[in-house]
């Protein structure tokens, strides 16, 4: 339609320097005559631009419509691209260390299987001692308190002094030893002294550590 109004514009336009070139010829010398013709040809002129504007504006709705189209296709574009270059990021990741989980969850497997073989070392040892070595009789907390007059200070079992160095030892490597007060059963301090299980402090004879077999 657009072509189409152009090209009765160009015939227009051609008519109308047909008639420039041409003598006119006087159609009425009557004022109100002339008026009139003015006022047509204006009218068809008015059409014709309003036509062209019409179709103009039509145009350019179709082309915004099209521009916004582009727009959402390009940010759609856009992040798929940023999406892959993402993944193909952690797929070269996942290539350069493809042992890095695998290696993580040994660890922990390892570590799960070591808490739960302490745990059943540390059942089995409660058990011997229990057997051989049971806790101090009450006579011995009373005895305490008859020659002391001081409370009854609950004495512990040799199984918890054990793992109590053990823990000691396992937590703090660097600073290894325990502090002996009188909830140690003395018979029992030298017991572990004696046979190598436990060392006294070189500097302070109240403190003790659990022997490093593993060193």
């Amino acid at each position: 339609q657009l072509s189409l109004l152009m090209l009765r514009w160009k015939a227009l336009t051609v008519d109308f320097h047909q008639w420039q070139a041409r003598n006119p010829e006087v159609i009425s010398t009557n004022p109100d005559v002339l008026l009139e013709l003015g006022k047509e040809e204006l009218q068809k002129v008015k059409n014709d631009l309003e036509m062209v504007l019409s179709t103009v504006r039509s145009k350019n709705k179709q082309l915004e419509e099209d521009l916004k189209r582009e727009q959402q296709w390009y940010e759609e574009q856009k992040q798929m691209l940023e999406t892959l270059n993402k993944m193909e990021e952690e797929a070269n990741t996942e290539v350069e260390h493809p042992s890095t989980k695998r290696e993580l969850n040994e660890l922990k497997n390892k570590v799960l299987k070591l808490k739960t073989y302490k745990k059943e070392l540390l059942s089995a040892l409660g058990e011997f001692l229990d057997e051989h070595f049971p806790p101090p009789e009450e006579g011995e907390n009373i005895k305490k308190k008859n020659s002391l007059a001081e409370p009854v200070v609950e004495l512990i079992t040799l199984q918890e002094i054990l793992e109590m160095l053990i823990n000691t030892l396992m937590t703090t490597p660097h600073e290894p030893y325990i502090t002996i007060n009188e909830s140690f059963w003395p018979p029992y301090i030298e017991l572990l002294l004696r046979y190598g299980m436990a060392l006294r402090h070189p500097e302070d004879p109240n403190r003790m550590r659990l022997q490093a077999y593993h060193k």
